[in-house]
């Protein structure tokens, strides 16, 4: 069965954030704060280019993607935000603190991006690696399609 979380959003999402990043050992520099706001005023995955433009109007300044990608990684790495593969493109975790593997539902016609918990599925996913003698270390699905809306449409 698959598990709701507490998402978070807005202020409690950004403080959320900042516990797990800072519990990890990181700093929350003024620059990964403006990137996390960035990256969770999207309501689709968002590309470094998307959010290092948005960073650049926020802060008023030119801001490179290269310094987005990087912070992008720290993201990855601590549970952040998630990073959509095949649209190399992120999107903000809503709850930093959960630790399930990710399931992604991507709409090829509009972009959105669902996010789904399926330990069931996930476990078996883990196991099937596992007897092949690989280890994974944290599986993202990621499975294209249509979402319900643009189903509707057509």
């Amino acid at each position: 069965m698959g598990h709701v979380h507490v998402m978070y959003e807005g202020g409690p999402l950004v403080e959320a954030a900042q516990g797990a990043l800072e519990r990890s050992g990181e700093q929350w520099t003024p620059m990964r704060a403006a990137v996390f706001n960035a990256l969770s005023g999207f309501n689709h995955p968002a590309s470094a280019y998307d959010i290092a433009e948005a960073v650049s109007r926020t802060e008023g300044r030119r801001i490179a993607a290269n310094s987005v990608y990087r912070i992008l990684d720290l993201f990855v790495a601590v549970n952040l935000a998630r990073r959509i593969e095949s649209a190399n493109a992120y999107l903000a975790n809503a709850h930093p603190d959960c630790e399930h593997d990710c399931i992604f539902l991507v709409c090829d016609q509009c972009g959105k991006t669902t996010h789904i918990d399926d330990d069931g599925l996930t476990r078996s996913l883990r196991k099937a690696s596992q007897a092949h003698g690989f280890t994974p270390d944290r599986p993202v699905i990621e499975v294209r399609g249509r979402c319900g809306d643009c189903r509707a449409k057509n």
